[in-house]
Order: C-alpha cells, then sequence, then structure tokens
C-alpha cells in the first residue's frame, strides 16, 4: 500500500452513481427477470473502464471500479454464497425503521419518505437453508479483469476493490440452518475468504466495507455501549479469521455510519469503538471524519496510538449533505489528521459511498464528481502546507 511521502494521496470509499443505462440491466439480473447478458457484459466493461478514467482525471491516486459489477456494496454475495434461498420477504420499509434515529425524529423521516421502500428495502433477501460455500469465482474474476483492464490507459496509483464484511451479510440474510448467530457468521467469514484472498493474489487493494461495527448500536436501541463493544469484539474476532495468512499492508477496512442523510444525535462515537477497529489486521482504516457530527474526532488520535506502519483514511469530504467542500476546508481537515499522526500517514478519503445501491442517488452525481474535485484541490493544498513547512 502506496503512502503519502511526497504528497497527500487521495482515494474513495467504493461505490458511485451507476450509468443510467447500464442500471435497468442490472436491476433485471439483480431480481432474477431476464436480460441480455451479452450486452450487459459489454457494457459494464466499458462502464468501469469510462468511471475509472474519470476518478484519475478528478486527481483521485486510489481508485476501483465504482462497484458496477455490483447491485449493492452488501447483498451483491447473493450471487457469490451458496446455501441462502428465497424465502425471506423483502424488509416493509427502510431497514432502520427501528433505529434509535427513527424514533428520536419521526415527523423527519415521515416528511420526507425515508420510512417507505426505497433501493435497500427492495434488495432480495436470501434465507440460509444449508452449509454456506462461495460459488460467485465467475462474477469477481469479471470484475477484477475489468478493473485491471481499466487501469492499463490511466496514470493513478493504485487500485482497490471493495467486499463486504461477515458481519454485514449476517445482519442483511436470514439464518434457518445454523445452530446460532455465531456459527452462521463464522461460515460467511470462511466462505467470504475466498473473495479476499482473491482480490489479494489480484495485485489489488482489498477494501473491507463494515459499517455494521459502529451501526449496530444505532439499529439496537435496547443496546449499551458495553453490549456493542461485546458483540464487535467478536465480529472482530471473526473478520480477522477470514483475513488470517493475508498480508495486513494490502487490507483497507472502512466503517462508516450509513447514507441516511437525516439528523444524527445516536451515532456511536469513534472513541468508543477505535480501538476495536485497529483490532482489524488491516494497514489502512477509513473512516467518517467530514460530516458535522463526526468531524471534532480527529483530537481521538491524540490519545490513540496507530499500529506500526498503518494508514489513516480520514473522510474529508461527505456523503452526508449536498453541499461541496471548499479546497481549503479539505486540506483543514487534512493537515489536522497529519499533524497527529504524521502526514505519510494519512490518505484523503471520503466519509462513505456515493452509491451504495445500484439506483440510489445520495448524492447526484454531478455532486459527486465536484466534491471529488474538491477533495484532490484540498490535497494539493495540504500537500503544499505540509511539505512547504517542512523544507523552510
Amino acid at each position: 500500500m502506496q503512502r503519502s511521502t511526497e504528497r497527500i494521496l487521495t482515494t474513495h470509499v467504493g461505490s458511485l452513481p451507476r450509468p443510467r443505462d447500464l442500471l435497468q440491466m442490472t436491476f433485471a439480473r439483480d431480481r432474477g427477470e431476464p436480460y441480455d447478458e451479452r450486452a450487459y457484459e459489454s457494457r459494464l466493461g466499458e462502464a468501469v473502464a469510462e468511471v475509472v478514467a474519470a476518478q484519475a482525471r478528478v486527481g483521485l491516486d486510489v481508485v476501483d471500479d465504482g462497484e458496477f459489477g455490483k447491485a449493492g456494496f452488501m447483498h451483491y454475495v447473493n450471487q457469490r454464497l451458496a446455501g441462502f434461498e428465497p424465502g425471506a420477504a423483502p424488509r416493509a420499509g427502510n431497514p432502520f425503521a427501528a433505529s434509535r434515529e427513527f424514533r428520536a425524529f419521526p415527523e423527519y423521516y415521515a416528511s420526507v419518505g425515508l420510512g417507505t421502500a426505497g433501493p435497500a428495502a427492495k434488495a432480495p433477501r436470501l434465507t440460509c437453508t444449508g452449509p454456506i460455500t462461495y460459488k460467485g469465482h465467475a462474477e469477481l474474476e469479471r470484475d477484477i479483469a475489468n478493473l485491471k483492464r481499466a487501469l492499463a490507459g490511466v496514470g493513478v496509483r493504485e487500485a482497490f476493490m471493495p467486499a463486504v464484511s461477515p458481519s454485514n451479510v449476517e445482519e442483511w440474510q436470514r439464518n434457518a440452518y445454523y445452530a446460532s448467530s455465531d456459527e452462521f457468521v463464522a461460515a460467511i467469514a470462511d466462505a467470504m475468504r475466498t473473495e479476499y484472498k482473491a482480490i489479494v493474489d489480484a495485485g489489488l487493494l482489498l477494501q473491507i466495507d463494515d459499517p455494521r461495527l459502529v451501526t449496530y448500536y444505532n439499529v439496537t436501541p435496547e443496546a449499551t455501549v458495553a453490549d456493542c463493544r461485546r458483540w464487535a469484539e467478536r465480529r472482530v474476532e471473526v473478520l480477522n479469521h477470514a483475513l488470517r495468512g493475508l498480508p495486513r499492508e494490502r487490507i483497507r477496512f472502512h466503517t462508516c455510519y450509513g447514507i441516511n442523510i437525516g439528523p444524527r444525535v445516536h451515532d456511536m462515537a469513534l472513541k468508543d469503538i477505535v480501538d476495536l477497529m485497529l483490532r482489524v489486521n488491516a494497514g489502512a482504516y477509513s473512516f467518517e471524519a467530514a460530516n458535522p457530527r463526526h468531524e471534532h474526532e480527529w483530537r481521538v488520535w491524540r490519545d490513540v496510538k496507530l499500529p506500526d506502519g498503518a494508514v489513516l483514511i480520514p473522510g474529508v469530504i461527505t456523503h452526508s449533505n449536498v453541499m461541496v467542500e471548499h479546497p481549503e476546508t479539505v486540506a483543514d481537515r487534512i493537515v489536522r489528521f497529519a499533524e497527529v499522526v504524521g502526514r505519510e500517514n494519512v490518505i484523503a478519503g471520503a466519509d462513505c459511498g456515493f452509491g451504495t445501491f445500484a439506483g440510489s442517488e445520495e448524492i447526484q452525481e454531478r455532486i459527486v464528481w465536484a466534491k471529488f474535485e474538491a477533495l484532490a484541490q484540498g490535497a494539493a493544498l495540504a500537500s503544499a502546507r505540509l511539505w512547504g513547512r517542512a523544507r523552510s
């Protein structure tokens, strides 16, 4: 994993808005409806090449395929894990409708319709009815090949590929086979290891997407912080089991508070989970640091020792509002982290993905690219400050 040795490098979380002509085929494929498979595969390869080139043009250094081959960052595993069958009805309404935030601000969520079905609610949800194994080799090899072909014509530093954590699959799918939730999540981890290893073996950085590490508190109102820490500790152990033997310097870990653009007063504080996050066998840690609820948490790193060789990827642009950050604001955020953990230990990132479910436009596409431009410009300003100061 490259580091910011000469300037602040830039990246993002992974998911990006899909082209509209690709979306219709993605929806049909995800729902098991008829579609032109040859046309889909051809357009997918083209779209990945386009989005990789677009990331390079706006100045991102560490890029991905936008997760264009997936209908969603989480439920794409429907097509990659055996042992599951249809049997659980799609969720009624928003999957976070029982969260602390929905309970605290019911009038807001009713007024904007966030209690009704959206892309996440409509996504197919399956039930585990037998032993879980990995069957997604063809889809995974296709995604890796598309990304590597796209990289051949652009000048970027590195590329990463996201893969969902076992605990998020555990939360999304139903279990009707394993005797306990512990056995269920362990079986998911064993199967997902195939995907994790293949991404690393292909020469790409592996990014583990694990929003549930911090959202579990919000969506489990009866749980205390101590309860959530006990829950998270076991999930980190399971994830590390799936990552065993893989070089930590090729792994990024991402957690966030989800895609809810709404009032937030119940997010789990970084200080209450940071030590468990840093137990993940990763070389870089990506987390929210730009939205107004969490921007102050850069101070946490004054008292937390970063593991040897590790890198922070704080979000310095956010998905939580449509405001395009000023590059000077982005630079200020980067410099604060650099002054605490060292400039070489910081890569500028985003709070969350911008297209976590196909067809979901948390932030409209033109705004996403404007935010990325601000990210790259802010990183350049921060680099001038940090390296200029070092030479003076």
